[in-house]
């Protein structure tokens, strides 16, 4: 997994905020409430210090015009004190329509990319760790709580602030107007400029590298039943170490930039409110301003200082949201790698004829052709044995019947039809399939069993148990049928997992069948009831046998032999031994040893 990322671009900030736009998009009235009551909360800080110069004014008559004095005093502390309620019961209703505005968006994107994850292609989750895609959606979908809140709690109320207080102040001292709006403009694009250049690129790279952190861990979790094999945990501790250090170093520089960055962003604040200050005396001295109005400045630049203060760290969490939720946008703007046709419809397989029509295929960017012109047709009902050694080309055979890789040539058709037109959901609950490796939800065995049939009844369940010959083992479980496996089967053997991967196939009822190998993990005695059963089940069913132990196909009425994409035998046991220089005797013979016994 590459660790090389690309630095952040304008670009890639525009994916995130047309993403994140998309979704507002589908609460428009939410939205609009929450921006509208955020928006009119902020005037409480645009006008309160506007009479609080008004009271200082107030005050200043008593000596001259005492009941003036206590009346226009009056007026100005009851307009604040409604100005700051009217501010708390806004902004209450705008922080509470955030919650179901952000938790809607949140479980929206979570369901969303977990969908869109599910349907990538078999080659793009061969080559992704589980661990570093489940981090990227979770950090993603976090990153947009962290992007609301700062779009529309922090910088939408900060950029009403510093346009309205510079209007104001503009139209009664141009000057000050000028002083307010050239400074907030300095501070925003230096904070900008830092955020995006600067600070950036380090948190992105410290991004990616948290993201690795995920995938070694779970990497390791998930294999740690090899790694106790090995007495390796040494050695997985250490390649932990390793990756950690990096991604402390990685976070260690983006911390220290943000420091850095802050420091700058203060000098600027020092720089404004200095000169601010001394546009205030001098409009006094001047007669130009009455110490009211320098008492409305002074507030008013404490409240724009404190709004610019904070517009630095809402934009680095902004930047941090970006960064954050990069990699989650990304996911949706990866390609499908298998997709429906837009015209895709669900397959109706009744014979289960499986026919390949000069099928070519390579795998990724490989320039040499696994199958040229690959042409073959079983039969319906037919049962068929692949064999031959590996990389010759059995497992790619099943894969494209369940297209799960497309051909680069040629058609596969399934009783006439293309599977390429087809729906994946509808051609694949069709064709049951058996892997070498079994592979179980941590869910209970009746889940497990019942996957591939949603809603069967327990019965059910218990009987294709019973023609897998797992019944009796798991009956004598504590839990039966609702015992937990544990992550990928855990707390089973192997041949049990076995057993209960043979199980759901037979509780499928599919018309085509595939068994890698499904007799593989279990032990001797129960090899011969399993053998049996899978005898009844291929009855009258298109059935697809990869073999490793050519003993398993004798019985079939076909055999392929493969060779480097090609097949260059077909046909049952004895004919194919009856060649003696034929690719199959040999293969054979290599496995008993004694062909006469063999025969």
């Amino acid at each position: 997994m590459t660790t090389h990322r690309k630095k952040p671009t304008r670009s890639a900030m525009g994916a995130v905020f047309a993403y994140t736009a998309r979704h507002w998009a589908r609460r428009k009235r939410m939205l609009a409430t929450v921006a509208g009551a955020i928006v009119l909360a902020t005037l409480a800080d645009v006008f309160i210090p506007f009479f609080s110069g008004r009271l200082v004014d107030a005050l200043l008559l008593a000596d001259t015009a005492r009941d003036v004095a206590l009346s226009r005093a009056l007026e100005a502390f009851a307009a604040m004190v409604a100005l700051g309620a009217g501010m708390v019961a806004l902004r209450h209703w705008g922080w509470m329509g955030m919650i179901p505005l952000s938790l809607g968006m949140m479980q929206d994107i979570a369901q969303e990319t977990f969908a869109r994850v599910q349907r990538f292609s078999t080659d793009w989750h061969a080559n992704s760790f589980a661990g570093s895609v489940m981090r990227k959606v979770t950090r993603g979908m976090w990153a947009v709580d962290q992007l609301n809140d700062t779009l529309l709690l922090a910088l939408l109320p900060s950029a009403f602030v510093l346009v309205a207080t510079t209007i104001l102040l503009a139209v009664q001292w141009p000057l000050m107007g000028a002083v307010v709006a050239i400074g907030a403009l300095i501070y925003v694009a230096t904070t900008v400029v830092l955020a995006t250049t600067y600070i950036a690129p380090a948190s992105k790279l410290s991004n990616a590298w948290d993201t690795r952190v995920g995938g070694t861990l779970a990497d390791a979790l998930g294999c740690n039943a090899v790694v106790k094999a090995y007495g390796a945990e040494d050695r997985e501790d250490a390649r932990l170490a390793a990756v950690v250090a990096r991604w402390k170093r990685r976070s260690a520089r983006t911390w220290y930039r943000h420091t850095l960055s802050g420091t700058g962003q203060h000098v600027v604040l020092l720089t404004v409110r200095s000169t601010l200050a001394a546009v205030g005396l001098w409009l006094w001295w001047r007669g130009q301003a009455t110490p009211g109005d320098v008492t409305y400045m002074l507030t008013t630049y404490f409240v724009v200082h404190g709004y610019l203060r904070d517009v630095g760290m809402h934009v680095h969490n902004l930047q941090r949201s970006v960064n954050e939720m990069d990699e989650l946008v990304e996911l949706h703007a990866t390609p499908m790698g298998i997709s429906d046709h837009p015209n895709a419809a669900p397959i109706a397989i009744t014979a289960g004829e499986v026919r390949f029509d000069a099928v070519d295929f390579h795998y990724g960017a490989h320039t040499t052709p696994l199958y040229e012109g690959l042409s073959i047709t079983i039969k319906g009902g037919e049962r068929v044995g692949l064999v031959g050694h590996s990389g010759s080309g059995k497992t790619t055979f099943v894969k494209l019947i369940q297209r799960l890789y497309d051909v680069t040539g040629g058609q596969i058709l399934i009783d006439g039809q293309d599977v390429s037109q087809a729906t994946q959901q509808s051609l694949r609950s069709r064709v049951a399939i058996v892997p070498q490796e079994p592979i179980l939800f941590h869910r209970t065995l009746a889940e497990n069993i019942g996957y591939g049939r949603p809603g069967a009844r327990i019965d059910e369940i218990e009987r294709a148990a019973r023609l897998a010959n797992a019944h009796d083992f798991i009956a004598r479980l504590p839990k039966g049928y609702e015992t937990l496996v544990g992550e990928r089967g855990v707390k089973l053997s192997g041949g049990e997992r076995q057993r209960i991967a043979l199980a759901r196939a037979f509780l499928v009822d599919a018309p085509i069948l595939i068994l890698d190998e499904a007799t593989s993990s279990l032990d001797s005695d129960s090899e011969q009831l399993i053998q049996a059963a899978i005898a009844r089940l291929l009855k009258g069913r298109t059935a697809i046998v990869i073999a490793h132990r050519l003993s398993t196909v004798r019985t079939l009425d076909r055999i392929l032999v493969f060779d480097q994409g090609r097949i260059v035998e077909d046909g049952p046991h004895g004919v194919l031994m009856r060649n003696p220089n034929g690719r199959y005797r040999h293969l054979f013979e290599q496995q008993t040893g004694d062909l006469r016994a063999a025969e």
